[in-house]
């Protein structure tokens, strides 16, 4: 049970959401964005969390698209793992979307509640930071479209009042031969140790990972070459934690970085 009272908001249109988040906020309301809720709800349980007002984006209909439109994959940030997943649309971020959590949380989690959260594996980001998604950021002057790179750098990156509407990426991109892979401490459903994407562009690899340093991160290029020697600059953001130390996850990359290679067929 939340322990304290707030005002619920159902805007139709990324418009009336943007107006609603403003006004509230000029009112000294407090306003938070909701979907999913699975973070946001835990966290006003234990008081850890206050707010006074939410603002529900899933009747919002740019928030909830799943569609292959002008050779680009269109993805609400509504949407939850398992809709992500079940679609095919965007194979890598459905296997990554299917190995976040269980499958129960999958079906409350959405693609912008994970890159929003405040755990800080982001694990959604991975696909999305390999293959030039853009970011539909709902701002004061409508819906922007920027490259996903400039709004996410370890976490979402958003002015006050503005929200994620949705993401969109080539569907040439989408459709790269790719491959996805999660170490865990223990169990098959748990935080990541390290969790890895990559993706197979001609003769090039890409490849992003979670849970080894502090955030999500890009392989550096030079990492990949020579198979699976991880260069010293990665090395150094490898992050003690309680799933595991830097020197493991170190280790760990590496082995998985050459079998990502040898799944992609790259010598």
């Amino acid at each position: 049970m939340i322990p304290f009272d707030f005002d619920y908001y159902a805007p139709e249109t990324t418009g009336e959401a943007f107006n609603c988040y403003a006004k509230l906020s000029k009112a000294g309301k407090r306003p938070v964005w909701y979907a999913g809720g699975t973070e946001l709800i835990s966290m006003a349980r234990v008081g850890s969390r206050t707010f006074g007002a939410v603002v529900d984006l899933k009747g919002v209909p740019d928030c909830t698209r799943l569609a292959a439109e002008r050779g680009r994959i269109v993805l609400g940030a509504a949407l939850t793992l398992t809709e992500i997943a079940r679609s095919g649309l965007f194979p890598l971020l459905g296997s990554t979307a299917a190995r976040i959590a269980d499958h129960t949380i999958q079906g409350k989690i959405t693609l912008g509640g994970n890159l929003a959260g405040t755990i800080q594996y982001r694990e959604s980001a991975l696909p999305l930071l390999l293959c030039g998604a853009r970011a539909h950021v709902m701002t004061a002057g409508g819906v922007e479209k920027r490259p996903f790179s400039q709004v996410f750098s370890g976490r979402l990156h958003l002015e006050e009042g503005e929200f994620l509407a949705a993401v969109d990426v080539p569907e040439r991109e989408a459709a790269l031969p790719h491959c996805h892979a999660k170490r865990t401490r223990q169990d098959k459903i748990d935080y990541p140790l390290v969790t890895l994407c990559a993706v197979r562009d001609g003769g090039s690899v890409r490849c992003a990972v979670s849970g080894y340093g502090s955030a999500p991160l890009l392989v550096p290029a030079q990492a990949l070459a020579g198979g699976a020697a991880v260069c010293g600059e990665l090395a150094g953001e490898a992050a003690d934690s309680l799933s595991g130390s830097g020197a493991y996850k170190r280790f760990v990359l590496e082995n998985m970085v050459g079998q990502a290679l040898a799944n992609l067929g790259v010598k």
